[in-house]
């Protein structure tokens, strides 16, 4: 059983990235500035989550969308893309805090909890996505 997300991924090092947020908060600029360093699109404005075998959903791009990536103001870029990605990490554009070192927090995926960072108007967040993808995310509680 397939779940359609608003929102957009991207692949880094085989793990998926879900980036939410309301329309208009930078989904697909993040998606892009990450793409720039090395990640692979998943999808753009609707990613489709199945179950995950024992572990997280799986981010897909709709058929629809495949390889297709909106730069506003510019239009439609086509991309390479995979699919199929385990969902490390959500990041949610709308929601912040401010909290230098913010608590750890979670969202539910298709029953399954993945790390979650509330990340509106945070700096060097692209950067800082794929360093915590690649050493781990370390927790202040």
């Amino acid at each position: 059983m397939a779940e359609l997300v608003h929102g957009a991924a991207v692949a880094v090092d085989g793990r998926g990235v879900l980036i939410l947020g309301p329309s208009g908060s930078g989904k697909s600029g993040l998606a892009l500035d990450l793409i720039a360093r090395g990640a692979v699109l998943i999808a753009d404005d609707g990613v489709k989550l199945t179950p995950g075998e024992d572990g997280p959903p799986r981010a897909s791009p709709h058929a629809a969308i495949r390889g297709r990536i909106e730069a506003r103001g510019i239009g439609i870029l086509r991309t390479d893309w995979t699919g199929g990605v385990p969902v490390a990490l959500a990041v949610d554009l709308g929601r912040g805090d401010g909290a230098r070192l913010p608590p750890p927090r979670r969202i539910a995926l298709m029953g399954h909890a993945v790390p979650l960072l509330w990340a509106k108007d945070a700096p060097n967040l692209a950067v800082a996505i794929i360093v915590a993808l690649k050493g781990g995310l370390e927790t202040h509680e």
